[in-house]
């Protein structure tokens, strides 16, 4: 197997290090960039949902952009908040979000409130259940990465 060799004079970092491919700059832009997406699609979606494949109209517009707004503000807020939590909570706070976000969605095809309610549920515990795995494993107790 080959292996780089050291510098002469210069030391090696002991064990493998990831590089930072994007630096705080692209950091900064990502934290806002990615809710602004991320809510617009979710507001095409449920403006697509809700007209069932009707024509476009004004009140449907205004849907579409107020839902875009509520997601993201929501997704920044649980975001923000769901990082202070202890792994338990952090997990649950995503699951919760997604589960509701996607009963609403399922909510705009016309589905009775039972339905959209019985697969947010089960869609929100599947998740918990893969976040809280993710999170036992990479967190300790306290919420701080594991490395």
């Amino acid at each position: 197997m080959a292996h780089t060799a050291p510098a002469i004079g210069g030391t090696t970092r002991p064990g493998p290090s990831t590089p930072d491919v994007f630096g705080p700059g692209v950091h900064a832009v990502a934290r806002w960039a990615v809710p602004v997406v991320l809510g617009l699609v979710y507001g095409y979606w449920a403006a697509a949902n809700r007209r069932d494949a009707g024509p476009i109209t004004g009140w449907n517009l205004l849907f579409g952009f107020l839902t875009a707004l509520v997601f993201a503000v929501l997704y920044v807020a649980v975001r923000a908040i769901a990082q202070r939590l202890r792994r338990e909570l952090h997990a649950l706070a995503w699951a919760a979000f997604a589960g509701i976000a996607f009963g609403f969605l399922y909510s705009q095809t016309g589905a009775s409130v039972l339905k959209s309610t019985g697969l947010s549920l089960v869609i929100g515990a599947a998740l918990f259940a893969v976040l809280f795995y993710r999170y036992y494993t990479h967190e300790d107790a306290e919420g701080r990465r594991v490395s």
